[in-house]
């Protein structure tokens, strides 16, 4: 197994809230946590849809189809972390390349404040940090060269955790390439075990290798499952080898582009008025029957018919369970499968997500 380095001042040893304050995701027909509680840890008094979603998506407006700027990236940020949709929210894809362009436009809209503390010895798992603001979270490109890449992580976590008067944002996740076991090796060796890194696999290629190297090491898999071309978007049974792979490997997993609409259709691949038109991948399809895998509900032979699946009244999500079809899993399940192996995907829209759930009635019109 591969030994990690400690760096503990890396994360200013300071304790995040599991999910975003100050929203409580609203269902049709159904009240999704006890009343004032909008907090893991009761999870068999929530939603299976709340349970499946809750920081699912992480936002990378920087890249394409959207291939925002910086500043309206982050502005558009800072607006869904105040949103009443913040609950969906998890963390901003910023490369490490530039964080210095990130830092000069995104301070204005920085939350400012003490950090969390660490709640008491012995506190139910829902108990409220004691006082702070929330940081914004980054998952942190990296580039060509991992060890100053890591160096630099440490000095902008540092920056924005030791002085009193600066926003406050911390990277506490990185992405990068892992085409095969020796590279994926010799990288986590370098990453610190206070950062959760997800190596980028391909999925033309068998996946049980890089798989493998990363198992029991706290290295975490992650798939594209799209882009703005037709090639770019695997075939469902590349998919589904890729979640099995990581279910039988006890390996967390993310996905990555592809995945703005809840169940699998045919849509416009970009956003321009002349865009190629394709099947793409449904995330409740993908994070349904990843977690359905991880807690061995479902035979991994059925796995591409879920993927597959067209039919939004395929799916049944109700107070307690989810479930397609014949097969289903309770609320505990679906929120330890998302709290130990479906993590969350990467979308350069988070609205056109949350829209689609409304459209479906899934989620309440907003406020």
């Amino acid at each position: 197994m591969t030994a990690r380095p400690d760096r503990r001042n890396l994360l200013s040893d300071m304790i995040l809230p599991e999910t975003r304050g100050g929203s409580t995701p609203s269902f049709q027909g159904s009240s999704p946590y006890p009343e004032g509680v909008s907090r893991k840890g009761y999870h068999a008094s929530m939603h299976a849809l709340g349970a499946l979603l809750e920081t699912i998506v992480d936002y990378a407006g920087l890249f394409p189809p959207s291939k925002l700027d910086m500043a309206p990236t982050v502005r558009n940020f800072a607006q869904y972390v105040g949103s009443d949709d913040a609950w969906m929210l998890s963390r901003l894809v910023v490369p490490v390349a530039r964080f210095e362009e990130f830092e000069l436009i995104a301070d204005r809209h920085l939350p400012r404040g003490e950090l969390p503390a660490e709640p008491p010895e012995g506190s139910e798992p829902a108990a409220e940090l004691d006082g702070g603001v929330e940081p914004w979270r980054i998952s942190a490109l990296i580039g060509p060269d991992l060890n100053a890449d890591i160096d630099r992580i440490f000095a902008f976590n540092q920056a924005h955790t030791a002085a009193e008067d600066v926003g406050r944002v911390i990277v506490d996740a990185i992405e990068l390439k892992g085409p095969d076991a020796r590279t994926i090796d010799e990288a986590m060796r370098v990453v610190p075990e206070q950062l959760d890194a997800y190596f980028e696999i391909p999925w033309d290629q068998d996946p049980r290798g890089p798989i493998a190297a990363l198992a029991g090491t706290g290295g975490r898999a992650k798939i594209r499952c799209g882009g703005p071309v037709a090639d770019l978007f695997p075939p469902s049974e590349a998919v589904a080898r890729f979640i099995t792979a990581c279910a039988a490997a006890g390996v967390a997993l993310k996905f990555t582009a592809g995945l703005h609409h809840p169940i699998r259709a045919e849509h416009n691949l970009t956003y321009e008025t002349d865009s190629p038109r394709g099947v793409m991948h449904g995330f409740l399809n993908v994070f349904l029957a990843a977690c359905l895998l991880r807690v061995r509900a479902i035979a991994p032979e059925r796995v591409v018919d879920l993927l597959e699946e067209t039919r939004p009244e395929a799916f049944h999500f109700d107070e307690s369970g989810a479930g397609w079809n014949d097969v289903r899993l309770d609320v505990d399940q679906l929120a330890q499968a998302r709290d130990d192996f479906a993590v969350s995907f990467g979308s350069c829209s988070f609205e056109e997500p949350v829209a689609d759930l409304r459209s479906l009635g899934l989620l309440a019109p907003a406020s």
